[in-house]
């Protein structure tokens, strides 16, 4: 029997909004039109038949314009070693060139996955930033880790 603890705000949205009241910036939740089930289980199966489609699953509601951004951050959890399916439709449909792209990872034990390589491919003509993966269950006690990569990345004073 495997536990599992239910979250009312993912650990990827509450990472988003840590980073979000360091340094300001606009957030913008990424929704699939066909929302992801409840049951964790149904999700892991349904995230891996998407990737082995090489699927692009739609998006609910309208992108946000990436006018007036130099940097964007991208955060996503990590789910089979690399971001859902829904961030490669996000980023294939949006114009990164000449921008830095920053991803930021939730995870149980990938890391950063593949995220590097997977945006560089879908964000055509981005700089692809070094990310920050943090365990999930660790998201809460990660302020000196955010504040950190943050510095390192210059997108916050010391």
């Amino acid at each position: 029997m495997r536990w599992r603890t239910i979250l009312k705000v993912g650990n990827t949205e509450v990472l988003a909004r840590m980073i979000s009241s360091l340094i300001p910036c606009d957030l913008h939740r990424i929704e699939a039109a066909d929302p992801h089930p409840w049951d964790c289980d149904e999700t892991v199966r349904r995230n891996v038949r998407e990737q082995d489609d090489d699927a692009r699953p739609a998006i609910k509601g309208r992108l946000p314009s990436l006018d007036g951004y130099g940097t964007v951050l991208l955060g996503s959890p990590i789910w089979n070693v690399r971001a859902p399916m829904i961030m490669t439709t996000f980023c294939e449909q949006l114009d990164f060139r000449g921008r830095t792209v920053v991803p930021f990872t939730t995870h149980a034990m990938s890391g950063l996955g593949t995220t590097a390589g997977d945006y560089a491919r879908s964000c055509l003509g981005a700089t692809i930033a070094p990310g920050l993966a943090v365990r999930g269950e660790e998201v809460a006690d990660a302020d000196t880790d955010i504040r950190t990569w943050l510095r390192v990345r210059g997108l916050v004073g010391s």
